[in-house]
């Protein structure tokens, strides 16, 4: 089992709503997500439409093949030991792409053991991110470290990731720590266009409640969104659900319970399921139990 001491960063959208960084703040996620407005673009393709700095969340450039690998790190000597997922823990739905991290993978083995599954960032992007010196796989869990660098990356495939237009997506998580830090799982544009739509759920810094954030798809207006409240912890394991019905609605739940269902600015083009972290604030954990979506 791989023990450090981490940390995780603070959630992107929802410092809108939270609170503006203070000088003494300044390197929380909201503050680098103020100055760089979104994710580095990413996309299967070898060159991916690239949006203006100031107005787009464009995820980072993806590779065509799986990152080189790195040695596996040493663990910090005050490292604290991670809670596996709960032997009762909820089973994920039977959907088109299912992966519930059974095999253990070392840091910097990630990518290799589940090529299928998981598709990171390449490392150095936007100088935050290093899946391959952070993220690690064991006791059934996808463990997110970010002892001074950022984790991002895709759910599934290479071929097939990119191509989501609609279905459910689900995922199963908890948060250890990381006060000042957070997390943002999200649908985002396979064209890296921020007007064709984004989705954000689970989001929120991890002290606070998490978030769903539906963002307007009105062009230079792409900030503008609804806010549904989950009502539950980070600290606790939970099951986040988007049900998303192309052009018509997306449905938002936890735990198998309804939140909200929204009408208006729902997508109609392809969509990939990601998820980002940053590398400020208390140290912590992100663990992911499982994650699963429809195609």
């Amino acid at each position: 089992m791989n023990r450090r001491r981490v940390t995780i960063a603070a959630a992107a959208l929802s410092c809108m709503l939270i609170a503006v960084p203070t000088a003494a703040s300044a390197n929380t996620w909201c503050g680098w997500w103020r100055e760089h407005h979104r994710p580095p673009a990413v996309s299967p393709t070898p060159t991916p439409t690239e949006q203006p700095e100031d107005t787009t969340p464009a995820p980072d450039e993806q590779p065509t093949e799986a990152p080189t690998e790195q040695p596996e790190a040493t663990p910090a000597p005050d490292a604290e030991p991670v809670a596996a997922a709960p032997a009762d823990d909820t089973r994920p739905p039977a959907l088109s792409f299912v992966e519930d991290f059974d095999a253990p993978a070392a840091v910097g083995r990630v990518a290799s053991t589940y090529p299928q599954a998981w598709q990171p960032y390449p490392d150095g992007t936007s100088g935050i991110y290093e899946p391959s010196r952070t993220v690690s796989v064991h006791d059934g869990v996808l463990d997110v470290p970010l002892g001074g660098a950022g984790t991002a990356g895709t759910f599934g495939s290479l071929a097939g990731a990119w191509g989501h237009v609609g279905g459910t997506f689900s995922v199963r998580a908890k948060a250890t720590g990381g006060d000042g830090n957070g997390a943002a799982f999200m649908l985002w544009p396979s064209s890296n266009v921020w007007s064709d739509g984004e989705i954000d759920f689970p989001e929120g810094n991890f002290e606070e409640r998490p978030q769903a954030f539906q963002h307007s798809m009105t062009p230079g207006r792409e900030a503008e969104r609804a806010q549904v409240d989950t009502g539950v912890s980070w600290r606790d394991w939970h099951t986040y659900t988007v049900q998303w019905d192309p052009g018509k609605s997306v449905t938002y739940s936890v735990d198998g319970r309804v939140l909200q269902t929204i009408t208006h600015d729902v997508p109609t083009t392809a969509h990939r399921f990601m998820f980002q972290t940053g590398n400020w604030g208390a140290s912590g954990n992100l663990l992911i139990d499982w994650v699963a979506t429809s195609e």
